[in-house]
């Protein structure tokens, strides 16, 4: 499963035309990625037939949200919903860097039908694997965005190891992000058994946010997936 970012209804069309299975929406990528705006959401969710995840996340200040915050997400998620998009992408943690379950909770009770990720707040978390368990407790949740802590995915294969066979017992999968490239895919998917994998600048021209998608590296990438399918 490939899911590549995208912040514009080019990069949705684009992606989608190269072999995307799926996209995360989002806006402000400098800051690690926000919400989008309902007009965004709209015309990517009407110009692709892939699933359209979307991003909800008020500001790249701290995961641990205030009522306010939570009055902002809870308004998102809803209009979200209402634009026809196939999921949100989400993550709450509290001041000890744990997941803040009540405010997930509410949160989860917002999106209905839609598919959930839980997103990088994860790698903010010390002890993962019991994070995933409490993740998964949730059954709303289908997957976790993580790079296995603060380096990039390529070089925690180890922990994605560990995450991946845990959460094989569990509903929810894990989605490799952060740092991916062409060139480590095959010998991290290899290492670690992973099923779901997530690109941002790695697939775009000059592997800068600042430029286009590069429809032949998703191309690519989309190939080396298939052939470890079929390996």
């Amino acid at each position: 499963m490939l899911e590549i970012i995208a912040i514009s209804v080019e990069d949705a069309i684009a992606a989608e035309r190269s072999g995307a299975d799926r996209l995360e929406l989002c806006s402000a990528l400098s800051e690690g990625g926000l919400t989008p705006s309902l007009g965004l959401v709209e015309a990517v969710v009407q110009a692709v037939d892939i699933p359209v995840h979307v991003i909800v996340r008020p500001h790249s200040r701290t995961f641990h949200y205030d009522e306010s915050d939570l009055a902002v997400m809870l308004a998102d998620i809803r209009y979200i919903k209402q634009a026809g998009a196939a999921g949100i992408v989400i993550g709450v943690l509290n001041e000890d860097n744990k997941v803040n379950t009540q405010a997930l909770s509410r949160l989860l009770q917002e999106s209905g039908e839609m598919k959930v990720t839980f997103h990088r707040a994860f790698d903010d978390i010390d002890d993962q694997l019991e994070a995933l368990e409490v993740i998964a407790s949730f059954p709303q949740i289908q997957r976790i965005l993580t790079s296995g802590g603060q380096a990039p995915a390529p070089e925690a294969a180890d922990q994605l190891k560990k995450l991946v066979d845990k959460s094989r017992s569990t509903s929810v999968r894990i989605l490799a992000g952060n740092g991916m490239s062409p060139e480590t895919l095959s010998a991290l998917v290899t290492a670690t058994g992973l099923e779901e994998v997530h690109f941002g600048s790695a697939v775009r021209v000059n592997r800068s946010f600042m430029h286009p998608i590069d429809e032949k590296v998703i191309a690519g990438v989309k190939n080396v997936l298939m052939q470890l399918r079929e390996s």
